[in-house]
């Protein structure tokens, strides 16, 4: 385990480790146990009671917060024709199709969310061992394959993030910047809060929401009290 420095352990010891904290003592208390001196992103953990090994088991889906997470998403369309011109009037950054493939395998990969279009998919296909790992390739199930490209778009343009559960059960979503006001910050984890909660699956049995911690990029983890969220 890598040896943490004098300005982490300054800010532990702030935090009392054996205590839950509520959302409105966590983001009190966030700031004072933050050190870095840009504005680190604010993320939230959550163990969710599933096993990710069962495919009626596994949770993912997307949320649009309503103060997004603080910085520009580059967005790249696959689309041609009228899709194209809707994508850019959306605000794409680069659309294309073919010529972004040919980017792609060249080793370009300026953009943080990739959306196409149903018939684009089998061109597309050929970048899964590329943009797979990394977490961009579009999928129906986050809603970035689709017809709709111009509100799919404008909602990752407007701050919707995707989740899904990693292989030991936990969430990772980002739900702000050190920056935001606490009451912006609230809003956005509520948002997040409820969209989990909508994708319990039937199958999940005992504690839905298992334990949850709020941090940011560099700072300590702030445990949260899981019983003012149970639904």
């Amino acid at each position: 385990m890598a040896k943490r420095g004098k300005k982490y352990a300054a800010a532990r010891a702030k935090v009392d480790r054996t205590k839950k904290f509520t959302l409105d003592e966590a983001l009190a208390l966030l700031p004072e146990v933050c050190y870095a001196k840009f504005d680190e992103s604010v993320d939230l953990a959550v163990n969710l009671g599933v096993n990710p090994a069962h495919a009626d088991q596994m949770v993912r889906g997307t949320v649009v917060l309503p103060h997004g997470i603080g910085k520009s998403v580059r967005v790249l369309v696959f689309a041609k024709g009228e899709k194209e011109k809707e994508a850019r009037e959306a605000g794409a950054d680069y659309v294309g199709a073919e010529d972004m493939v040919e980017k792609i395998q060249a080793g370009w990969l300026d953009f943080e969310k990739a959306v196409a279009t149903p018939d684009m998919m089998g061109l597309v296909g050929r970048l899964g061992r590329v943009l797979g790992p990394r977490g961009l390739m579009p999928n129906p199930k986050t809603n970035t394959v689709t017809t709709d490209v111009g509100t799919a778009v404008r909602e990752l343009k407007a701050g919707r993030v995707e989740y899904r559960v990693e292989k030991a059960g936990i969430v990772h979503v980002p739900v702000g910047r050190k920056s935001f006001s606490p009451e912006r910050l609230r809003e956005n984890i509520e948002v997040v809060l409820d969209s989990l909660l909508k994708a319990k699956p039937a199958s999940a049995k005992g504690a839905y929401i298992s334990t949850m911690a709020l941090s940011t990029t560099m700072g300590v983890g702030v445990k949260l009290d899981t019983a003012q969220f149970r639904p």
